[in-house]
């Protein structure tokens, strides 16, 4: 699921427009959010969750890892601790593939 839903002039997004941008449930965030050292969106003064722009990139690290790649949250959590560089190399590789594919279906659809 592509990240280009992002609204430029917002700073912070709810958990349920992340969850919307990703696919994922709101649930799965929280889950995640206990999980990953990695995942610390903020809070405002009622409690509700905020996430920035980095926190999006990381939650999509992580569903990727998960759901893409098939990991469980233990395998995760050492790749993203151990490797990080790998992860974050892999998961710009993943989008411009899908980039590509998409233009690729759309030059297609147009034939």
């Amino acid at each position: 699921m592509a990240l280009n839903k992002y609204k430029p002039e917002k700073i912070y997004y709810t958990i349920s427009e992340v969850a919307d941008m990703l696919g994922v449930t709101t649930s799965a965030l929280r889950v995640w959010e206990r999980s990953f050292d990695e995942l610390h969106p903020r809070r405002t003064s009622t409690g509700n969750r905020i996430y920035t722009k980095d926190d999006i990139d990381t939650v999509a690290k992580i569903r990727d890892l998960l759901k893409q790649q098939g990991m469980t949250i233990d395998g995760a959590k050492r790749l993203l601790k151990s490797n990080p560089d790998r992860v974050d190399r892999t998961y710009e590789l993943t989008m411009r593939l899908k980039s590509i594919r998409d233009e690729l279906q759309s030059v297609i659809d147009q034939l």
